[in-house]
């Protein structure tokens, strides 16, 4: 796979956060990696929803988990997820200390009342 399938496994995750989240000062329940470009967003179950935003903004297509264990990919144009994917540039999560709804100190009291 490559980049004009909208993976490129040689581009290394943009962070350990989502990248609008922490420049704002807000928080995620959970994270996604762009496969083309590395860019780490909040999926939709968080407030924000940076990583389909951002899917939307670049017409990158695929995302795939940046969660603990979690290796699924998912693809936008098509609305298909693939259990497993090519191997992409380390890290392939956040860090495991980093907790989930996160990050630590930025996520509110009420956080379950404010997820879909």
């Amino acid at each position: 796979m490559n980049a004009q399938n909208g993976i490129d496994p040689s581009v290394p995750p943009s962070g350990t956060g989502c990248a609008e989240c922490d420049e704002v000062g807000g928080w995620w329940l959970h994270l996604r990696r762009c496969a083309q470009c590395g860019h780490i967003g909040c999926c939709d179950d968080s407030p924000a929803k940076h990583a389909t935003a951002h899917a939307k903004a670049t017409g990158h297509p695929v995302i795939r988990s940046f969660e603990p264990g979690e290796h699924w990919f998912w693809n936008y144009r098509t609305s298909q997820m693939y259990a497993s994917g090519p191997q992409l540039t380390p890290p392939e999560c956040h860090p495991a200390d980093q907790p989930t709804p996160g990050p630590a100190g930025r996520v509110p009291a009420n956080w379950a009342d404010q997820v879909v």
